[in-house]
């Protein structure tokens, strides 16, 4: 990793500790009226969702192995265990604030590993992207991954035992859900009896039927994409550049054609809800198609496992009828579970929300794009007010905030912002701007870079989900197994003090839980040391707590600026423009002062406690 010194000013602004306030729990977002004409604010009233999602990639999270070889085998470069997430595993987590944790790739996939001598066939390496594969191509929905195992055939009981143990901690569990596609080698060996597999009773000379669970393409065979090499110099198992499949099937992301790209999700075949895509996408939904039937029993499968939620992938790639269906019936069987959609088509959100029913979306394509345009060093802040304002206006609390996942490149790569300090205004933003989810990938609290060509990943900035790998710097932090970051540096301590601090703040703070949002843009843009571009500032308040929250996304300029909090914002937030008040900043623990004429260092920012002065 890039040694990183951070100033002394954004040391003391940016990293310092802070207090809690006391707040109540149980408190109301505050009864001022606000003006709908108001162009500052919005007319939601604010739904206390905060959870804290700390996502980990279960085969990396663990892996103690740093020999990182380019396409390197399970036995070469290793791989984590549910086991490897022990109770000092997530007592840290806890610590750090979060409230539940997502963990990625536990459902069985495709693989190139070996397993055949515990009864698991072997995959195809001409159909398997990476060594490890990738766990989006789901091998049996009814099975967990036999790498996350220290006793494969007590795979499933290790599983549970995870749960349970993350449950000990008041932690929740989040597993991934994957409806759109599975492997091509799709074959449940683990499900319960009575259950009829995915395609088994398929009629395969049609393209489509209601109640077919695949899209064929009758008469014609699957051709592996020419350009496919699986392990490079190496050989995977059964490679030979051919895979049997008569007739083929339709590809995962909606490739109707025997011969899928190399760019394509060749690896995976696409599920049938009872959409005739080659026939203007014609519906065929009553009654229920058998795929709806057998996804509900997967979903019912796992919550009585006690999972407490499910991300669901590429969730708009399935009709919406489908959720609006199936969420009300899994939640039957377990009615506080959340469903969380992957997202990125704003013009869908409120429908997969009201009439799919999901209860959290990803907020990419809006905030997360809008907050690396300006980590680059490109953008402005209005991306961030076109999200409140527009995007998202009206269901804020429902979006999923973050800056970093397994899909995304880390902060503190050279394809990215390059620097893991330019997370500081940016995750600040992302947990403080509304009352809704936000979300930490592992390893970005102590600044993973993701250096190295994996194999099937290249350098792309991404930490592979592909291969089997170590995580170099989320290593040091993990320490041999005593996850109390003993090897990190003294500047990776300071980052991941920031994420702490910032993440128990966000879970405690009764206005940034359920608190009204008032945008102070309009009133300082004409300020002269306001960069409206680079900085951005806000009131998060209730009728128990007030808070003024500015971020500066500059990298080098340090602006000083004399903040204006308006008289119509005061009055919104229940303040009087008469009175005097105190500004406490509770993300830095710096003093309290009594004027808003600032030093905002780069890449910092700053949580004001407004209190009246004493």
């Amino acid at each position: 990793m890039k040694k990183v010194l951070l100033p002394l000013a954004a040391l003391a602004l940016a990293l310092a500790a802070f207090r809690i306030p006391f707040s109540s729990p149980n408190s109301a977002p505050v009864a001022e009226p606000i003006s709908l004409a108001d162009p500052n604010t919005t007319e939601e009233v604010p739904q206390d969702n905060k959870l804290i999602i700390y996502q980990l990639m279960t085969r990396l999270f663990g892996n103690k192995a740093t020999t990182n070889k380019h396409y390197g085998t399970l036995a070469e470069n290793g791989v984590g265990k549910f086991n490897d997430i022990t109770d000092t595993a997530l007592l840290a987590i806890k610590k750090l604030g979060a409230s539940h944790v997502w963990f990625t790739g536990v459902i069985e996939h495709a693989t190139m590993t070996d397993y055949t001598k515990h009864g698991i066939a072997l995959d195809d390496a001409d159909v398997v992207k990476g060594r490890a594969g990738s766990p989006y191509a789901i091998k049996d929905y009814y099975d967990v991954a036999p790498d996350l195992a220290v006793n494969v055939p007590n795979r499933m009981a290790e599983f549970e035992a995870l749960v349970k143990r993350t449950h000990s901690h008041g932690l929740k569990v989040i597993i991934d859900f994957i409806p759109n596609h599975v492997a091509r080698t799709y074959k449940s060996d683990a499900k319960p009896a009575g259950v009829v597999d995915l395609g088994e009773k398929d009629d395969k000379t049609k393209a489509f039927a209601p109640n077919n669970n695949f899209y064929y393409l009758p008469g014609q065979a699957f051709v592996v994409p020419k350009e496919y090499n699986p392990l490079g110099l190496g050989a995977g198992p059964r490679e030979d550049h051919k895979f049997q499949e008569m007739p083929a099937k339709a590809t995962g992301n909606d490739v109707f054609s025997a011969a899928p790209s190399v760019d394509d999700w060749f690896e995976t075949i696409k599920l049938n809800y009872g959409v005739d895509y080659q026939n203007n996408r014609q519906l065929h939904l009553t009654p229920v198609p058998d795929t709806w039937k057998k996804m509900r029993d997967i979903l019912v499968f796992w919550a009585n496992k006690n999972v407490d939620g499910f991300r669901c992938d590429m969730a708009e790639m399935v009709p919406v009828e489908f959720w609006t269906w199936v969420i009300p019936e899994v939640k039957k069987v377990k009615p506080d579970l959340i469903f969380l959609g992957e997202a990125y088509n704003p013009k869908e959100y409120k429908r997969y929300l009201t009439e799919g029913k999901f209860d959290f979306l990803y907020d990419k394509v809006g905030l997360y794009d809008g907050l690396r345009r300006l980590m680059h060093g490109e953008g402005n802040t209005d991306d961030i007010t076109k999200v409140w304002s527009q995007e998202s206006r009206g269901f804020g609390s429902r979006m999923l905030r973050f800056l970093e996942n397994h899909d995304e490149q880390r902060i503190a790569s050279k394809d990215f912002a390059g620097d893991p300090r330019a997370a500081i205004p940016a995750m600040t933003v992302s947990a403080t701007l509304g009352s809704g989810p936000v979300m930490l990938y592992f390893g970005q609290e102590v600044g993973e870079p993701a250096h190295g060509s994996e194999g099937f990943s290249s350098e792309d900035g991404r930490t592979t989900i592909f291969d089997y790998w170590g995580v170099p710097e989320h290593q040091k932090w993990m320490n041999g197994g005593k996850f109390d970051g003993g090897r990190l540096s003294a500047e990776q301590k300071q980052l991941r003090d920031f994420y702490s601090r910032l993440l128990n703040l966000t879970a405690t703070s009764d206005a940034i839980r359920r608190g009204r949002f008032y945008e102070l843009q309009d009133a300082n843009n004409l300020g002269q040391q306001y960069d409206q571009r680079h900085v951005y500032s806000y009131l998060r308040f209730t009728d128990k707590q007030k808070l003024l929250i500015v971020a500066n996304f500059s990298r080098d300029k340090t602006s000083k600026p004399t903040l204006v909090i308006s008289k119509e914002a005061m009055q919104a937030a229940g303040l009087n423009p008469d009175k005097v008040y105190t500004y406490t900043d509770l993300l830095n623990n710096a003093p309290a002062t009594q004027g808003l004429t600032l030093t905002l260092a780069p890449q910092s920012a700053y949580v004001f406690e407004i209190n009246l002065k004493q």
